[in-house]
């Protein structure tokens, strides 16, 4: 049976007018040459333009895209991978369908045939996709339930353009256009540009979860056909054990099928190990990847060499400089696409590199901690439970002191949030800049755009929620959509690596979501039934222990080996002083080099921003469109870095 489809990536176009735009398909497709370089196809007829990139993971010839039906009726364009095909497949036969190739693509494309829009809901997998009716002039595609997939779009009179990355786009859009301040408002708190927005004012997102319809001379119509939901509900633990083990070893298996061999990206964390773990009961030989760093708490290599011999399987390690670190930057915030300003996307794109030189397929861990409850944060409503006894006039009192207490002094930042609702404290897991902060720093800042304008929609749905399960949708509405899954697809498709994520699974969410505060966060413990599920399976060494991410040492490079590295952007980009307040900027760095605050996050959102800048819009605004965009990029920043 053929599988591999993933390593993709598609572009194209539906006009509402009598021409086709200037812009040609061929250059929207070669910036995306790095998911796909080993087969290009095409498809036109009066109305739509389809391309297509592919990485052969297998016989070309079958996973040809677009790929049309068997009466010559429907294209279709598919990123992703379907992990229930085969039984779909099955299930389509015996109901007196035929089929062509062996493919998942075809698949979807039969049962949007036999079922049209509600085939989404019977797909299991990650995937982006836009199907060409052409007797009925019609369009619809969609996106995966979590995003693991992207779609980017664009829309206006004369028609509208898809494609798989943002960077497609760019020959798209206005000449004049500028970037959307308000939403790099919010990516100076979130890091990144919420969904479904991104920084230029013409490009969205397509949300997950969501379908579309579309009429060639009529408005896009959109429709949200999943949504993550959360029910608590009060079971057995052993029972949950025992179903959660069960529901997770099948999403391996499912995410496991492959025509190529497959490896597994292991850290020190439980998330990684569980999958290894699973992984290695249906290939013994898998091998498996880390990446650190030389400082001393910075890398989690030794918990993994560690992990990798008490189960028998091989840890291929990869050790980052710094030098390596700031020379690949520009690269890497080309393959971003958006503004990430989250450390661990650097150590991710060195991961996948590594990875891809033994294996086409890498499974991870992403998902676990937003649903199973994994974040440290979210031991905070219990922290904070004190100020619930406290009537609401003195907790008005001691936020008002807390506020007139000097910044990094003790207790502050614990009174003011435990005196705070947490609509107002959490926006999700990262929370770089605050917006009594921004107008210091921030040139194009408004009073009236606050980060509650991205959340607020969110805490009215999750209103009948306690904290912890509060905090959880948040993040799945806004930091797994729009960082952890962002940065997973760009730096593993830079180098046509297909990544798999099997905790966000449909039916292992169904579980995650059913469970009770108790099971997920206690006094000692995240992820409490995740561990216990699994204590016996796993290395004792991992099960309890305290979770680290990807630790990145940019505390330390940034008053040092990145110190002047950062002055430089900061003196030279365009963009600085242009966005910035730049006094407030350099007393950032200069207290932080110095040792009075730790500055380093906020440090990089700001040095990402300029970099993205330099990468993205100054080259936008001066290179010749008749010359392809991706050489231009390559070579320029190969030469800055």
């Amino acid at each position: 049976m053929e599988w591999g489809d993933c390593v993709c990536g598609f572009a194209g176009y539906i006009k509402n007018g009598e021409e086709f735009p200037e812009w040609s398909l061929t250059s929207m497709l070669q910036m995306i040459q790095h998911r796909g370089p080993d087969d290009t196809g095409y498809f036109q007829d009066e109305h739509v333009q389809f391309g297509f990139k592919r990485l052969s993971i297998i016989d070309i010839k079958m996973g040809h895209q677009p790929l049309i039906d068997q009466s010559g009726r429907y294209q279709i364009v598919f990123n992703g991978e379907i992990y229930n095909y085969l039984e779909l497949r099955k299930e389509l036969i015996r109901k007196g369908c035929t089929f062509q190739t062996d493919s998942d693509t075809e698949v979807i494309l039969v049962l949007y045939m036999k079922e049209r829009e509600a085939c989404v809901n019977r797909l299991q997998g990650m995937f982006s996709f836009v199907i060409w009716d052409s007797r009925e002039k019609v369009a619809f595609g969609a996106r995966d339930p979590f995003g693991i997939k992207p779609f980017y779009y664009l829309e206006n009179e004369e028609g509208f353009a898809f494609a798989s990355e943002l960077k497609c786009l760019l020959g798209c859009l206005p000449e004049n256009e500028r970037h959307q301040t308000d939403a790099l408002q919010h990516y100076l708190s979130f890091q990144y540009v919420p969904e479904p927005e991104t920084a230029y004012p013409s490009v969205k997102r397509m949300k997950p979860g969501y379908y579309f319809t579309k009429k060639p001379g009529k408005k896009t119509e959109w429709t949200e056909y999943w949504h993550p939901m959360f029910q608590p509900v009060r079971q057995s633990s052993k029972g949950l054990e025992r179903v959660l083990q069960d529901v997770l070893r099948e999403s391996v298996e499912k995410h496991m099928r492959s025509d190529v061999p497959v490896g597994s990206f292991l850290s020190g964390g439980i998330d990684s190990t569980i999958i290894t773990t699973l992984a290695k009961e249906f290939h013994p030989d898998i091998h498996t990847f880390s990446v650190g760093f030389e400082i001393e708490g910075y890398s989690e290599m030794d918990v993994a060499s560690q992990t990798a011999e008490a189960l028998g399987v091989k840890n291929i390690q990869y050790t980052i400089t710094a030098e390596e670190f700031r020379r690949e930057l520009p690269k890497i915030i080309w393959h971003l696409d958006e503004m990430v300003a989250d450390p661990a996307a650097v150590p991710l794109y060195f991961l996948a590199r590594e990875a891809r030189k033994h294996v086409k397929v890498a499974l991870s861990g992403e998902g676990a901690d937003e649903l199973f409850g994994g974040y440290n944060i979210y031991r905070e409503p219990h922290s904070l439970q004190v100020f619930s006894y406290l009537p609401p006039i003195v907790k008005k009192c001691l936020r008002y002191l807390a506020k007139e207490m000097p910044d990094g002094m003790k207790g502050k930042s614990f009174i003011l949030r435990g005196c705070s609702d947490l609509s107002e404290r959490f926006i999700g897991n990262a929370h770089i800049f605050s917006q009594e902060e921004k107008p210091f720093l921030w040139k194009a800042f408004k009073e009236d755009n606050s980060v509650h304008a991205i959340t607020g929609e969110m805490y009215k749905l999750a209103q009948n929620y306690e904290d912890v399960t509060k905090m959880q949708y948040i993040d799945v509405m806004t930091w797994l959509r729009g960082d952890i899954l962002v940065k997973a697809d760009r730096m593993s498709m830079a180098h046509s690596l297909e990544v798999r994520v099997p905790f966000l699974d449909k039916n292992v969410f169904e579980i995650a979501s059913s469970l009770t505060v108790p099971n997920k966060i206690n006094r000692h413990t995240t992820k409490f039934l995740l561990r216990e599920a699994f204590r016996d399976q796993v290395p004792a060494h991992v099960v309890d222990r305290k979770k680290l991410g990807f630790p990145v040492p940019l505390r330390v490079w940034l008053k040092d080996e990145l110190y002047e590295w950062s002055v430089t952007v900061l003196e030279n980009s365009e963009a600085a002083g242009q966005w910035f307040h730049m006094a407030y900027v350099r007393r950032l760095l200069e207290d932080h080099r110095n040792g009075k605050r730790d500055n380093s996050r906020k440090l990089w959102t700001i040095l990402v921003f300029l970099v993205w800048h330099d990468v993205y819009e100054e080259k936008r605004k001066s290179f010749d469109r008749k010359r392809q965009l991706q050489d231009f990029i390559s070579g320029e920043s190969e030469k800055e870095a």
